[in-house]
C-alpha cells in the first residue's frame, strides 16, 4: 500500500477547511487558512526539489546505473514565520554521490531581482535578517545572500516609504479621516518607547487608502500638528470627519488643522475608559446604555439617550460618567454621518488591526536598532495590509447626505479621483 505524500495530506486537510460545513466560532480562521496554504506550498517546493534531484517521482522505478541516491523518509522541519511556526515534512535522501543542493536557491542566484523583491517581502511580513539569511542558506552551507546584503535589499521599503512621504494628496476626495499612534522601542534610546503617528482615510468612492505615517515623539500637539501640516501642504483636502482617541494634543491638533470637519471620539477607546472606572457588577446594565447613545437613530435621539444615561448613573459611578460627559459632542458627532457609515467612522478600528499585525511582526524584536529600522518595517507593514482594505459603499443618497453636511460645515467640495492613481501608493 503506498503511503500518501505530506503534501496530500496537507491538500486533504485545506480541503477539509473551505469544504462547506460548521466552523468554529473561535480563534482565527482566516490565519489557519493562510498558515495552512503556506505549508501546502512549501511542502509541495520540498518535494519536487527532492524529485528533481534523485530524478524520478515518488514510487517510480530506479533504472540500471542510476546513482542519484534514494528516498529515505522524512524528518520534521519548521519554518517560524510571524504567521507563526509552519510544520513541514523534509524529505530526506541517502546513497547520494553529489551534495543535495535547491535549485530554487540556484534560481535566485541567478535572477537576482527575484531575490531582492523575496526578500523584502519577507522581512516586511516579519522575518529578521538572520531569518532571511538561514533561509537562503542550502545543505551545504552556501548562502545566497549574507545578512549586510540583506540589510541592503531591505533598503528598498525605505525608498518606498520615502516615496510615500512625499507623495501629492490632492488626487484624493477625502471623506473621513482616521488617526492614531503606535509605540515601538528604540535601541538607541533604551527603555524608551517613539510613538509612531498613522493616518488613514476614506474616499468618495468608498475606497481605504493609508495616508501618512511618521515618527512622533510623543504624540505631542507639536508632534500632530507637524504631521497634519505635512499632509495638507501635500494636497490633503478637507474631510468631513475625524476620528481620534483621546489625547489631549490631537484633540488640539486637528481643532487648528481641521477647523471645519467634525470630530468624532473612538467609541472603542471612549468605551475602555469608562468601564474601567465601573465595578465589574454594573458592566452590563452601564453597556446597555452607552451602546443605545452610541447607536442612536438620530444625533438628538443620541442627545437624549446621554442625558438619560448620566441621570440614571451619575450618583452611583461619578467617575465612569464623568469620563462619559468628557467630550460627549465629540462621542456624538458620528450621529451626524450617513447611517450606514457610522460603523466605519465611529473608531480607529480599522488600523489598530494594522497595529495588531505589526506587532506580531515586531515582537521578537526587543527594539529596533533605529528610526530608521522603525519607520520601514511598520511602513512595510501597514501599507500591506492597506492593499486588503475591502471598501465601503457610498450611494448617490449619501454622497448627497455628505454634500449638504459639508455645507452645513462651511466646506468646499472634494476634489475629483484621477480613477488611474493607485489608492495604496
Amino acid at each position: 500500500m503506498e503511503r500518501v505524500a505530506p503534501s496530500e495530506l496537507l491538500r486533504q486537510e485545506l480541503e477539509k477547511l473551505l469544504s462547506p460545513g460548521p466552523r468554529l466560532s473561535e480563534g482565527d480562521p482566516a490565519g489557519t487558512l493562510i498558515r495552512l496554504a503556506a505549508r501546502v506550498v512549501l511542502q509541495d517546493a520540498l518535494e519536487a526539489e527532492q524529485a528533481d534531484f534523485i530524478g524520478r517521482d515518488r514510487y517510480e522505478r530506479q533504472g540500471s546505473g542510476d546513482r542519484r541516491g534514494h528516498r529515505n523518509g522524512y524528518e520534521p522541519g519548521h519554518l517560524d514565520t510571524a504567521e507563526g511556526r509552519l510544520e513541514v515534512k523534509v524529505p530526506q535522501v541517502r546513497g547520494t554521490e553529489e551534495p543535495y543542493r535547491s535549485k530554487l536557491m540556484g534560481f535566485l542566484g541567478v535572477h537576482t531581482e527575484v531575490l531582492s523583491k523575496l526578500a523584502t517581502e519577507m522581512y516586511a511580513r516579519g522575518l529578521s535578517t538572520r531569518d532571511i539569511e538561514d533561509a537562503f542558506t542550502d545543505a551545504t552551507g552556501s548562502c545566497l545572500l549574507s545578512k549586510s546584503a540583506v540589510s541592503e535589499v531591505t533598503e528598498t521599503l525605505w525608498e518606498e516609504y520615502e516615496a510615500f512621504q512625499k507623495r501629492d494628496l490632492s488626487g484624493y476626495p477625502l471623506e473621513y479621516l482616521f488617526v492614531d499612534a503606535v509605540y515601538e522601542s528604540l535601541r538607541q534610546q533604551a527603555g524608551v518607547k517613539e510613538a509612531v503617528l498613522v493616518a488613514w482615510g476614506i474616499t468618495s468612492d468608498g475606497s481605504k487608502v493609508l495616508l501618512h505615517l511618521d515618527l512622533g515623539n510623543k504624540e505631542s500637539h507639536e508632534a500632530w500638528l507637524g504631521f497634519f501640516r505635512s499632509m495638507k501642504s501635500r494636497g490633503l483636502p478637507d474631510p468631513v470627519s475625524v476620528t481620534t482617541d483621546g489625547a489631549p494634543g490631537l484633540i488640539r491638533a486637528v481643532k487648528e488643522c481641521f477647523p471645519h470637519s467634525l470630530r468624532v471620539r473612538c467609541w472603542f477607546h471612549k468605551m475602555q475608559n469608562i468601564l474601567a472606572k465601573l465595578p465589574q457588577s454594573a458592566f452590563e446594565e452601564v453597556r446597555a446604555h452607552l451602546r443605545a447613545v452610541r447607536d442612536a437613530p438620530t444625533h438628538e435621539a443620541g442627545q437624549q439617550a446621554a442625558k438619560e444615561a448620566l441621570l440614571k448613573f451619575s450618583a452611583l459611578y461619578p467617575s465612569a460618567m464623568k469620563s462619559f460627559e468628557d467630550d460627549l459632542e465629540a462621542s456624538l458627532a458620528h450621529l451626524k454621518l450617513p447611517a450606514d457609515h457610522r460603523v466605519n467612522c465611529r473608531t480607529t478600528n480599522l488600523v489598530e488591526r494594522g497595529f495588531l499585525e505589526e506587532r506580531r511582526r515586531t515582537k521578537t524584536l526587543p527594539r529596533f536598532f533605529d528610526e530608521k529600522s522603525c519607520l520601514k518595517l511598520v511602513f512595510g507593514t501597514l501599507i500591506r495590509a492597506a492593499n486588503r482594505w475591502r471598501r465601503i459603499t457610498i450611494s448617490e443618497l449619501q454622497a448627497a447626505q455628505l454634500q449638504r453636511l459639508r455645507q452645513e460645515l462651511g466646506q468646499p467640495s472634494p476634489p475629483q479621483r484621477n480613477t488611474t492613481d493607485s489608492l495604496a501608493a
